[in-house]
């Protein structure tokens, strides 16, 4: 029987933080310790390292996800063991896990097997208190606007248009809509609101885009919170609110490391959804690794048709950040249940389902290709997995001009990925940078979205009611037309139904609500059925959760 990931985790010899620091030369000075085996880095040394050359950004993306699992986060683990193991100097930048999936269906997000970053209960839990930091200032932000309300609204909030809600980073659908101040004059004037995740909030998104603390002073400054009668925006600069935030958020804008099982570095910071926001890992980490390694590697959460797409056309425009190559995930149990196999029958062979699986795999491949970076897939071998079915992927992609390399990192650690690892490095010091977004900054936001929809997801056309073109159109008009768009959708499918396996084509993607995000800098386009606050499944992973006699943690995955 194997061992489940928190067994192999509490058996890994973890060495000291400043050790794990010193392998990129990071002086123990600039670690300012939470506990022996995760440490922040200091602001001035990442201020130290801005006139040194940066490395090779390598990004890890996936097919579609499915409920068999495509290891994307081990496979970013494995791959960056395996650089090490042939000798590179490389790190890797993943996200933080969220507390709502955790306790939910997904699970943890800390790799698995063999491949896992560690200390993995702490990553999976408190860890350095990150998510709590963002949660209070997003929440301080909607204490100041009702307090504002209560004394007199000089600024004269429409209360029916106050469009800043409030988070809590857990799974909670009670939350969704709700009514607050009920109970008396004493307690404010009554209004409908909610909760959103703390993955899906502004606050969480400007974290990982901000350059420093007086850019995310500034980002959280021009948050729009709500508007005036006349439909004026109001913003949080206008509640004197972004400098009490930031400092709330000091300590938790400085990068987290820490080690994988083989002992090498790892930054985990910040953490949006990909989903219902961009799904990538902090700017602040990303360029500071960069500074210290000669490969980064890096995940975007989902499928590339959400995480990939919001790496290169939000994050990496707003950054300036120049990929260098892309890994393609994939599992044949995934490619089986695109091509039409229940999950009760993903353990029998069936090439011809793998075959028509990969029309999945191919978009995608297409997909990451049109933006000018080289790919290659990484299958991410079971034991189950035939020689046939392996074959029958190599296949799917043939023509496309990439190579598709099994990998067994999940039991086999940076040694199962070292073959992986050889071609990353060989593709990404060839790349000649010719990555561009698939859309310029001046093509006005409905041109935007068709673009995203047409050329990503595979769809004839997008729709949106009179309300949702209006709103377009006033964002247009207030000279937000130049932000990219961050598409909110289904993860389970191209399409915005989630039940829409494979690669589905000629459909239509409906454009039900637009949100400004004038802080993080970008339009958050929500299209079909999306929930900004996830609700729990009927058998939460929270049941199998528990401390046992020895008040050690048991059931986190």
């Amino acid at each position: 029987m194997s061992k489940s990931d928190i067994e192999i985790a509490r058996e890994a010899t973890m060495q000291p933080i400043a050790d794990i620091g010193a392998k990129l030369g990071i002086p123990a000075e600039h670690l300012h310790l939470y506990g022996p085996h995760k440490a922040k880095l200091s602001a001035e040394f990442i201020k130290s390292l801005e006139d040194k050359p940066d490395g090779k950004l390598i990004l890890v993306t996936a097919i579609t996800p499915t409920p068999a699992g495509e290891g994307k986060t081990t496979t970013t683990v494995g791959l960056g063991d395996g650089l090490r193991r042939i000798g590179k100097r490389a790190t890797i930048c993943i996200r933080e896990p969220s507390l709502g999936p955790c306790f939910g269906m997904k699970g943890g997000a800390a790799g698995g097997g063999y491949a896992q970053v560690v200390p993995m209960e702490d990553i999976n839990l408190h860890f350095t208190g990150d998510f709590h930091a963002i949660s209070i200032a997003h929440n301080l932000l909607s204490a100041l606007i009702d307090n504002h309300i209560y004394w007199g609204n000089e600024l004269n909030f429409d209360e029916r248009r106050v469009t800043w809600r409030r988070v809590v980073d857990m799974n909670d659908r009670a939350l969704r809509s709700i009514v607050t101040s009920l109970g008396g004059v004493g307690n404010g004037f009554p209004r409908e609101s909610g909760f959103d995740i703390t993955v899906a909030s502004e606050v969480m998104a400007i974290f990982c885009l901000s350059s420093d603390l007086a850019d995310l002073q500034e980002r959280i400054g021009r948050i729009v919170i709500g508007y005036t009668r006349k439909r004026e925006p109001i913003y949080a600069r206008d509640l004197k609110a972004e400098g009490p935030m930031t400092v709330l958020l000091k300590e938790a804008l400085q990068p987290n490391l820490v080690q994988t099982l083989e002992n090498n570095p790892a930054f985990i910071h910040g953490g949006p959804f990909a989903n219902i926001a961009h799904g990538c890992n902090s700017v602040i980490a990303t360029k500071a690794a960069l500074k210290m390694a000669d490969y980064v590697i890096t995940e975007a959460g989902f499928g590339a048709d959400l995480g990939a797409e919001k790496f290169f056309d939000i994050k990496c425009r707003l950054a300036g950040l120049n990929p260098s190559a892309t890994v393609i995930v994939a599992t044949i149990r995934a490619l089986k249940m695109h091509g039409g196999v229940g999950k009760e029958d993903l353990g029998s062979e069936n090439v011809d389902a793998v075959k028509k699986g990969c029309a999945n795999l191919a978009r995608h491949v297409r997909n990451v290709k049109s933006f000018g970076v080289p790919v290659v897939v990484a299958v991410n071998r079971f034991s189950s997995d035939t020689n046939a079915e392996v074959a029958a992927v190599r296949e799917g992609v043939e023509g496309l001009g990439v190579e598709v390399i099994e990998c067994t990192h999940w039991s086999d650690g940076g040694k199962g990925t070292e073959k992986l690892a050889h071609h990353v490095a060989m593709m990404a010091d060839a790349c000649t940078g010719q990555f561009v977004p698939i859309y310029d900054d001046a093509m006005p936001l409905w041109d935007k979205i068709k673009t995203v929809a047409t050329k990503i997801y595979g769809a004839d056309d997008i729709i949106g009611d009179k309300k949702v073109r209006n709103q377009l159109a006033e964002l247009q008009d207030a000279g937000y037309g130049h932000l990219p768009v961050c598409m909110a959708k289904t993860q389970y499918s191209f399409s915005t139904d989630p039940d829409l396996k494979g690669a589905p084509s000629g459909h239509v993607v409906p454009v039900r609500e637009v949100r400004l995000s004038a802080g993080a800098g970008f339009v958050v386009v929500i299209c079909g059925e999306i929930m900004t606050m996830p609700g729990l499944p009927s058998k939460p992973a929270a049941n199998n959760i528990y401390l046992d006699k020895n008040g050690v943690i048991e059931g986190l995955f």
